[in-house]
């Protein structure tokens, strides 16, 4: 008990110290944010062979996987940032109507203040240090709390912290449920969240007590559509990267197929043609494939695969804590694998006969965050485009619209609320404040009593 007092005590005292330094200013100049942005580029340069390392402890990844999908990324949003840091804090001029005369408008970026930033095990070290990038560009500081199913990641986060930035303007705290619990219960200005629903819900319950605005980045079933004249063997082989990059344990992966019941067939057997073109013909041996979190997920996992029917893979080694890119057919909606999110390397496949009956199933669900649509039908794409409700996806590819900085990512729905990645991650971690800076040489009377006649004309007239 008085290590737990200790440690919220701690914690408490990390807030204040960081509040403190944030109301000195010292934040704000827009050359100390791209100092500390050079800083963290030269850091994970520096430290990649670590960062890697811990990526491969945790998630099995390799070296290239790792680059691709987390240390790359990171190093793209700083020189996004570093680029475009300037543009994004300057003022913005607006329309200065009649009535408010003679003045002028304007909109100015601000930073929000002391920012909250806790992330999942999936990609630990991209959804920890991505949206810290936004923070610090948006003039913040900033606490990372990364996973505690992601520990040799976490660990290798906060050195690369401690070793950059003094604590009252970056730190990390390491821990499980009771460090997220002590967190939780500080006053911040923004909390940002990614990871599984349940838990958001919790975040927002908390977040409430301070009135604290929130960004949530969930997840959800994302459906991959595939319509009767799609590129087949193309669209098997992105399914196939999309679906079993980091065994399936991404947020936006294709979580199932709607297949057109006339290209069905073809389907399915690029697709297991692709599956072991890319990961070979033992793919619990292939040293550039992953593995499952930990035995909790492990085992979840493996009782899904007792609920169909298992067309390719279903292999597991539960010392390694793998399981084989699976496919499985026969599926329908109430299936146990169409209940919640899989969040691994199964991909159902069902067979449609109706797009638009398909298309009602989807829509009824929780708002998924990602959809793709494998289509050379322009018709085809604008109506689904049009009618399905998500937070993003592709046109004949998959996962690729998370992988830049010149488009917003977020969820809508269930899936999450708020966005970030470049200008919208500036704009996340700031609050834009409407200025009207008039003059003092003039104060035309049209506002002020006794009103007159002219004087509402004018005004009609203005406000027209």
């Amino acid at each position: 008990m008085a290590e737990h007092t200790d440690r919220v005590a701690q914690i408490a005292a990390l807030v204040e110290r960081q509040r403190r330094l944030f109301a000195t200013g010292e934040t704000l100049p827009i050359e100390t944010r791209i100092s500390a942005l050079k800083a963290l580029r030269s850091g994970i340069l520096a430290h990649e062979d670590r960062i890697c390392t811990a990526l491969a402890t945790d998630l099995g990844k390799s070296a290239s996987e790792s680059y691709m999908c987390e240390v790359g990324l990171v190093l793209a949003e700083i020189g996004y940032m570093l680029r475009n840091v300037r543009r994004l804090a300057r003022r913005y001029y607006r329309h200065t109507p009649l009535t408010h005369q003679v003045a002028r408008c304007y909109e100015q970026a601000s930073p929000l203040g002391i920012v909250l930033i806790i992330s999942p095990w999936n990609y630990p070290f991209l959804l920890t240090v991505e949206p810290l990038v936004d923070a610090i560009a948006a003039g913040n500081t900033a606490i990372v709390k990364p996973s505690a199913y992601a520990p040799a990641t976490s660990t290798a986060i906060a050195q690369l912290v401690r070793e950059l930035f003094p604590p009252e303007y970056v730190t990390c705290v390491e821990g499980g449920r009771e460090e997220n619990q002590a967190l939780l219960d500080q006053p911040f200005d923004l909390i940002f969240f990614t990871g599984s629903t349940t838990v958001g819900k919790v975040v927002l319950q908390k977040a409430a007590q301070h009135v604290t605005p929130v960004v949530l980045e969930l997840g959800g079933k994302s459906p991959c559509i595939v319509d009767a004249t799609a590129n087949v063997s193309l669209a098997a082989r992105r399914i196939a990267w999309g679906k079993y990059l980091n065994c399936g344990q991404t947020c936006v992966a294709p979580d199932y197929v709607l297949c057109d019941e006339r290209v069905a067939d073809e389907f399915e057997r690029e697709l297991c043609r692709e599956i072991t073109r890319q990961y070979g013909a033992s793919p619990l041996q292939n040293p550039n494939y992953g593995k499952i979190v930990n035995e909790r997920h492990f085992e979840r996992l493996r009782g899904l695969l007792n609920t169909g029917t298992i067309t390719f893979g279903g292999c597991c080694d539960a010392s390694s804590l793998r399981i084989e890119p699976s496919v499985m057919t026969n599926v329908s909606w109430d299936d146990p694998v169409m209940a919640d999110e899989i969040f691994g390397p199964i991909l159902p496949v069902l067979r449609y006969a109706s797009l638009d009956e398909e298309l009602a199933q989807v829509n009824v669900r929780p708002h998924p965050l990602a959809l793709y649509l494998f289509s050379e039908d322009k018709l085809t794409v604008k109506h689904v485009m049009s009618t399905c409700s998500f937070g993003g996806g592709c046109i004949n590819d998959v996962v690729l619209h998370l992988a830049t900085s010149h488009m917003r990512f977020g969820g809508v729905g269930a899936s999450g609320m708020g966005s970030y990645h470049g200008d919208a991650g500036f704009q996340t971690f700031s609050h834009v404040k409407s200025i009207v800076d008039r003059a003092t040489w003039a104060d035309p009377p049209l506002r002020y009593q006794p009103y007159r006649w002219l004087s509402d004309r004018l005004v009609r007239h203005c406000l027209h």
